[in-house]
Formats: structure tokens, C-alpha cells, sequence
């Protein structure tokens, strides 16, 4: 399928690793050129981007980035007009999944979940609509929520669940503001997938089995299969919808 995304630029929050990875390598391979954004670099991060790069027409680059910081989101927008010329397509991914239930949860903790989970995404959000308001250019948003954000949490993690919920809120109020400037706004809403967040719990078989029961489909998503819908919303093929969540869960909030 040719997603007609060859030349465009896009910009990944929390490209370094996990799903982040994977959605970057999935852009490279159509064409695009991706600038990573991860607060941290490693020695194995880099040596992935310079392999992404030999072997790919399209480039790579990575930006350190905290994401809940405007000055540094204008910074890593910056560095994508000035390394590539334009941006198209923005991937919100970037996110913590921070473990406290309510009664002993920190203020704090709650603030920085909502800062990365959300404010987060609207700070890019926000520099990429005005970006391609001001330049007549047309543009694509992918927002990373969860299930959590429709069913909520029982297993301490209700700060992550309201982060989510809001992103899915503000996605909506975000879409129906930009639609008639060309611009497309959605979510991807993956369930429990292989990433380093949760591969511990996978590894105790008891655990395992309490996830696999909560989805339909009986298995646990890959970042491939995840990264498969991201891609189909950065694509020509995506072109009408706005406004909308996508299920990535394997059935979990089938409904």
C-alpha cells in the first residue's frame, strides 16, 4: 500500500525506543524523514539512528527533548524546519505510566504525569497548528491515548488514566478547530502491548494470563501492530477522518 507519504517530515515524541521506535522505522521505510524526540540519548539509540540512516533514502535525527517544556518543545520544531524544511505529520507518543493508587498517590507525581501525558502534546500540538495555519499547509496529528482513558484504571495508575482521558478530549476540541484549515486530528488507542513499560509483567505467567483474559482477540499487541494504524493515519488514505480514536486493543473497548 503506498501511504503516499515520500519526502514529508514528521515528528516522533518518544521515538528513542519502544512503540516510538517502531512508528519512526515504519515512517522511514515510506519515505519520510523523522525527527526523533526522547529525553535521554544511548550509546544503542545512536548507533540505531546511524543504521536507520545507511539504510534508508530518508533521514533520521534524534533531539533531546523534555516535552512538558515549551521552550524545548519550539527547539526540537526548530530543529525539524531547519534540518528538513517542513513539517507534515505530528506523532504524540511520549508518555509515563507512573504506578500509585489514589490514596497514596503525590500532587506531584499527578502533576508530572498530566505535564508529559498532556500538557505535552498540546504544547506540539499547538506550535504544529499554528505552523501549518500560517504557512497554508496541510498537516496530520496522531495521538497516542489508551484504553485507561475509557475504562479507567484498577491497578494504580488512575493519574495516567485522567492524563489519557484528557488527550482524548482535547483531540476532538482540537480537530473540529483545525478541519477547515486541512489539518487532520487523531488518536490511536492501544491496550496492553510488548513494550518495556510492561514486559515484566508479562514474564510472570499468572499476570500474563490476567491480561490475555481482558482481550477478546487473546494476545498481546506487538508495536508492530500498533505502529500498522499510526501509519494509516499519517497516510492519503486517512485523508477523511478527523475527530476520531482509533481501537488498537484487540477488542478490549469493543462497545
Amino acid at each position: 500500500m503506498d501511504y503516499e507519504l515520500r519526502g514529508k517530515t514528521a515528528i516522533v515524541t518518544g521515538g528513542g525506543g519502544g512503540l516510538g521506535a517502531t512508528i519512526s522505522e515504519r515512517l522511514m521505510k515510506e519515505g519520510v524523514n523523522v525527527v526523533i524526540a526522547d529525553v535521554k540519548s544511548t550509546p544503542e539509540t545512536d548507533r540505531w539512528i546511524e543504521k536507520m540512516n545507511e539504510s534508508s533514502e530518508s533521514r533520521a535525527c534524534m533531539v533531546i527533548t523534555d516535552v512538558s517544556k515549551e521552550e524545548q518543545i519550539d527547539r526540537l520544531f526548530d530543529t525539524a524546519l531547519a534540518e528538513f524544511g517542513q513539517v507534515d505529520i505530528v506523532v504524540n507518543n511520549a508518555g509515563i505510566w507512573p504506578s500509585a493508587y489514589v490514596r497514596e498517590m503525590q500532587a506531584d507525581a499527578f502533576r508530572r504525569t498530566l505535564d508529559i501525558n498532556l500538557i505535552g502534546p498540546f504544547l506540539l500540538c499547538k506550535r504544529m497548528a499554528n505552523y501549518c495555519i500560517e504557512n497554508g499547509r496541510k498537516g496530520k496529528i496522531v495521538n497516542m491515548v489508551s484504553q485507561a482513558a475509557f475504562h479507567g484504571s484498577t491497578s494504580g495508575h488512575a493519574h495516567y488514566a485522567a492524563s489519557k482521558a484528557g488527550l482524548v478530549g482535547f483531540t476532538i476540541s482540537l480537530a473540529r478547530e483545525v478541519a477547515p484549515y486541512g489539518i487532520n486530528v487523531n488518536a490511536v488507542a492501544p491496550g496492553i502491548m510488548e513494550t518495556p513499560m510492561i514486559m515484566e509483567s508479562l514474564k510472570d505467567p499468572v499476570k500474563k494470563e490476567a491480561y490475555l483474559n481482558r482481550i477478546p482477540l487473546r494476545k498481546v499487541a506487538t508495536t508492530e501492530d500498533v505502529a500498522s494504524i499510526v501509519l494509516f493515519l499519517t497516510g492519503s488514505q486517512s485523508d477523511y477522518m478527523t475527530g476520531a480514536t482509533l481501537d488498537a486493543t484487540g477488542g478490549m473497548l469493543m462497545r
